[in-house]
């Protein structure tokens, strides 16, 4: 029964994306040429796409760099990164872009982790498929479905984190795959915060990955400073630099490289004390485990361990993982043989290995930190918590939070300081603000992991003083500071000479209130995510004021396990900004001027810019909240023990979401054809109408699609690679006529005859401009309706009645001239005809209008795609072409642009640089190719692009095309694995239309020079 019902589920193309994709993922040698593909000068809609499918590209992207934590592959993560952004991004240009891009990286995320479930991995490849349609309604599906919140188009929602950890600290990602999730998250600024020191290479592969997907990166720095018998974490942030390279050479600085010295000392104590709690387990906790459990776990060596951290920095976090992954292969082999040992056991036994299955499937990574690896768990061990005074205890943990200040500032004068106030009661942040005079420039009012385990948070009574003394108010401060003294006197536990402090504070609240009069106390919130726990929310947190209505909508109304508000007030506030439309010709500027002068004209010819502001010193506990989690709670169990025998799998099951492609176009066509044909069947007594009538309505609305699609893709201007069933969209098609099927019996029945023969006795013959009216209006209704429920844009929506209107005319005309003729024919009854046929003609008049609209809405789509692709492709070619004039500066290369078709021995290869620049060169020009050839409206766009262009730009632009005549070169460099193994494709396209190509190119160059002659 599997058999038959999985062949009418998915698509051929499924299948094939999800061999490739895993004879790529499978074997590594086969990975290894398909590397290529992410040469960053190969853009996603040009040469490679005759190579690999967009699915299979962003695959390989995203298969180097979501499982490679190792040090020397940052540089390849990078790349792979940006060439997955340019992928999503250039897969639409519909009106969810962004959240487009951002499903489309999620769902091949997810598909390259799930190798072992075939049915889900077809699943995920079908979804990417759909998705890159970028229909409005299944995007904002799959993004519930993948617990994403959407995002404003414009990207300018505030969403961030102040505090999150990648894989070099205690994380779980890669500085790279940490950026990327934060992206698809919706984070535009985010705070990594590494232990102590930071290696140099993950500094800079965390500000490129930020750079290229246009996310704010701060580093920050994880330090502890004694106080009163405990340490006190800080987050040091140095600011103000201008780029990677001016943060990397602050590294380099003397200073900074022996304060990162000392920092790598305080994190090798640490480390020493996590393997000292490893001993412990071995020697002390296993045994009790095996006992508790029945179990035979052996020792876990710590070279294992060391090699698991990897790049990371030793923790506790990070020895629990490795336990638990040590105890998870015995957990599994007892719970086999209770398994087997239940089905002959008595009621009571059998609930008893029902705990013991529970107990052992509760024995998380988390369990484990909190059962044997506290300090608690190991009294006989140092706590790395508590200041010791011992022998080998760094320098850098004696600190004072004063002196810690100081030595930060004089690495640094312009950095940020958060002050970590967990663990810390009132008295004691007062006392640590009075006494660094200032430094501490932020608290982190709120940790979302603090908050999520029940650990205390700053209070309200500090959340009111931080306000207080940020707005200067001296009453204020001085009524929290005593409510602060009187709860300390009061305290149990309270220290006579804290009490002290906090009167010498009281009498000195003019000196407190100066340290902030010129940089107020702000505040930051974060997760505090690793992306390892199983039970706290990943990272991300935004205003909710500054998110799409339906995102805020879902988060108010929607039980979602993402979307939690926090206790959190913070407000913020929009900024429109009116930037002046500039063209390249003078009369259209003169025209926007001169139109801006008259009143209420003056945004005429300008565009607006939105941009929400976080308002300063207006971050309070409240509840409830403005400010959302952009994370759900991981929902996988770590362990998946069971009593219960594995289940087998599932027969397939019907979905309409993963039918067949084919099969779904086959159904929508006939469940629309069904109701036309009966309506004309039943209610038209001319045979012709009767069986006829549904095929003619179909081929209208069939003809209008392909007309459109045709006219938006290159109308009869086309090149000769494309035929015209390229541009059709066939799915679109099918809804279309879905849809159209419908609106047979609402126009034609229950409008035209019902309602207004029948009621209002209008006819062609009495009213023939009511009646099309009226048809039209209720045909612009039914349009906007089903755009709505399909989720489509406004203006889509609103184009609809547009339309219909515009129809009106045409249908009167149309009415006017079928009846003359027929009467210039002798027809008798040519009002009944005409009465008869009304709904068809209507039909006619709205579709044509609707070819000619949505035709153009198409051409504008394409041409605003193509611009992107030319404005990310010319760039590039310029930069290289700059490069190998700067490499050979004697030699005037412009004005000899036949040295580049057959390069003289000074260009050939002098050295690796060269050489290399002539491969981008290839590959620029190979790309311009494809996009002439084959992508719609290119063309035009490149027409556009060479008038706007210096005439220099124009000469190295159109000149360096000339490259593609050497075609032993470019055939080489297909040979030696420019786009992987299938390169015959692009080969073959390249040696059969270079000539075509280079000799337009000449000819445009002459109509270009033609033209500005004259």
């Amino acid at each position: 029964m599997q058999q038959p019902i999985t062949r009418l589920l998915f698509d051929r193309n499924d299948q094939q994306l999800l061999v490739m994709l895993n004879d790529v993922l499978g074997r590594a040698e086969s990975s290894k040429p398909l590397k290529n593909l992410l040469n960053p000068y190969l853009h996603p809609h040009g040469i490679k796409e005759l190579a690999a499918p967009p699915g299979l590209r962003l695959a390989v992207a995203m298969f180097n760099f979501l499982d490679s934590l190792e040090v020397g592959k940052a540089h390849e993560r990078v790349g792979a990164l940006r060439s997955a952004r340019e992928e999503v991004l250039s897969a639409t240009c519909g009106p969810l872009r962004n959240n487009t891009a951002r499903v489309l990286m999620q769902i091949m995320k997810e598909l390259v982790r799930t190798r072992d479930d075939h049915r889900r991995q077809l699943e995920l490849a079908h979804d990417f498929r759909t998705a890159r349609s970028g229909k409005p309604r299944l995007i904002r599906a799959l993004l519930r479905r993948y617990h994403l919140l959407e995002m404003p188009e414009a990207w300018n929602q505030i969403a961030f984190d102040d505090h999150v950890h990648d894989a070099n600290t205690k994380g779980r990602k890669s500085p790279t795959h940490l950026v990327m999730d934060a992206w698809i998250k919706g984070i535009r600024h985010l705070t990594v915060v590494h232990y102590n020191y930071i290696e140099p290479e993950a500094a800079a592969e965390l500000l490129e990955a930020a750079d290229i997907m246009r996310m704010t990166i701060r580093i920050g720095f994880s330090l502890h400073a004694r106080f009163r018998n405990r340490f006190v974490p800080f987050i040091w942030v140095p600011r103000g630099f201008a780029d990677c390279s001016e943060f990397l050479n602050f590294l380099d600085e003397k200073p900074v490289n022996a304060f990162m010295t000392q920092g790598r000392k305080v994190s090798g104590y640490r480390a020493a004390c996590v393997l000292m709690a490893l001993r412990a387990f071995n020697e002390r906790h296993r045994p009790e485990i095996e006992r508790t459990f029945n179990l035979q776990i052996p020792l876990i060596p710590e070279a294992d361990f060391l090699s698991f951290v990897g790049a990371g920095q030793v923790s506790n976090l990070h020895l629990a993982e490795f336990i638990h992954l040590h105890l998870l292969p015995a957990m599994e082999q007892r719970a086999t043989a209770l398994r087997e040992a239940c089905t002959r056991a008595a009621t009571e036994e059998r609930l008893r290995m029902e705990r013991l299955i529970a107990d052992m499937e509760a024995l998380d990574s988390e369990a484990v930190v909190e059962r044997y690896l506290r300090p608690a768990c190991n009294p006989d061990l140092p706590n790395p918590n508590i200041p010791c005074n011992a022998a080998d205890e760094p320098r850098l943990l004696k600190l004072t939070p004063a002196a810690l200040m100081n030595r930060l500032r004089e690495l640094h004068p312009s950095s940020r300081i958060t002050l970590n106030p967990s663990g810390l009661s009132d008295a004691d942040i007062l006392e640590i603000l009075y006494d660094c005079r200032g430094m501490i420039t932020h608290l982190e009012v709120f940790n979302l992991k603090d908050y999520a385990a029940g650990k205390a948070v700053i209070t309200r009574q500090i959340n009111d003083l931080q306000l207080a003394i940020s707005d200067g108010n001296i009453i204020a401060v001085k009524r929290l500071i005593l409510g602060i003294i009187s709860r300390q006197e009061a305290s149990a536990d309270r220290s006579p000479d804290q009490t002290e402090k906090l009167h010498v504070i009281l009498r000195d609240i003019p000196g407190l209130l100066s340290f902030y009069k010129q940089s107020p106390l702000r505040s930051r919130i974060g997760s505090d995510s690793t992306g390892r726990s199983h039970h706290l929310q990943g990272m991300g947190l935004a205003i909710m004021e500054t998110l799409p209505q339906r995102a805020q909508k879902e988060i108010l109304h929607t039980a979602v396990p993402y979307g939690e508000l926090i206790p959190v007030v913070t407000h913020a506030c929009l900024r429109e900004t009116f930037v002046p439309r500039k063209s390249v010709s003078a009369r259209v500027n003169a025209f926007y001027r001169l139109v801006r002068s008259f009143p209420g004209m003056r945004l005429f010819g300008r565009r607006r810019r939105e941009e929400w502001i976080k308002k300063n010193f207006s971050t309070r506990l409240e509840t409830p909240g403005n400010i959302a989690t952009l994370s759900a709670v991981r929902e996988e169990r770590p362990n998946r023990l069971t009593l219960q025998a594995p289940a087998p799998p599932s027969a397939p099951v019907l979905s309409w979401k993963y039918l067949n492609s084919h099969i779904k176009t086959g159904l929508k066509i006939a469940f629309g054809f069904l109701p036309a044909f009966l309506t004309f069947y039943w209610s038209k007594d001319w045979w012709v109408l009767a069986y006829g009538g549904a095929f003619l309505w179909f081929g209208i609305t069939g003809l209008r699609n392909i007309i459109q699609s045709v006219l938006g893709g290159g109308g009869l201007r086309r090149t000769p690679v494309q035929h015209w069933k390229d541009f059709v969209s066939w799915e679109r098609l099918a809804d279309s006529l879905m849809y159209t099927g419908f609106s047979v019996p609402l126009l034609d029945y229950f409008t035209k005859t019902l309602l207004l023969e029948k009621v209002l006795g209008v006819t062609t013959a009495s009213n023939p401009v009511v009646l099309y009216a009226v048809i039209a209006l209720v045909n612009g209704l039914y349009l906007s309706g089903h755009n709505a429920f399909r989720g489509l844009q406004r203006a889509a929506v609103v184009g609809g009645a547009f339309r219909s209107i515009l129809s009106i005319p045409i249908a009167v005309a149309l009415n006017a001239g079928i009846g003359g003729i027929l009467g210039m024919a002798g027809i008798g009854g040519v009002h009944s005809i005409l009465q008869q046929w009304a709904a068809v003609i209507s039909k006619l008049a709205s579709d044509t209008v609707a070819a000619v609209i949505e035709g153009l809405a198409d051409r504008f789509d394409n041409m605003r795609m193509r611009a992107r692709d030319y404005a990310a492709k010319l760039p590039r070619l310029f930069e290289a072409y700059a490069r190998l004039e700067l490499l050979f500066p004697e030699e005037d290369i412009l004005a000899r642009p036949a040295m580049l078709a057959t390069p003289e021995a000074a260009l050939r290869a002098v050295n690796g640089e060269a050489k290399n620049l002539e491969r981008i060169m290839m590959v620029n020009a190979l790309d311009l190719m494809y996009l002439w050839m084959y992508q719609p409206r290119a063309r035009n766009i490149l027409r556009d692009r060479l008038r706007k262009l210096s005439v220099e730009e124009r000469n190295i632009l159109l000149h360096s095309q000339s490259i593609l005549r050497r075609r032993q070169d470019i055939a080489q460099m297909f040979r030696e694995g420019l786009l992987g193994r299938n390169d015959g494709p692009a080969l073959s396209f390249y040696e059969e239309r270079h000539e075509e190509y280079l000799s337009a190119m000449g000819k445009l160059t002459r109509d270009l020079t033609v033209r500005e002659g004259s």
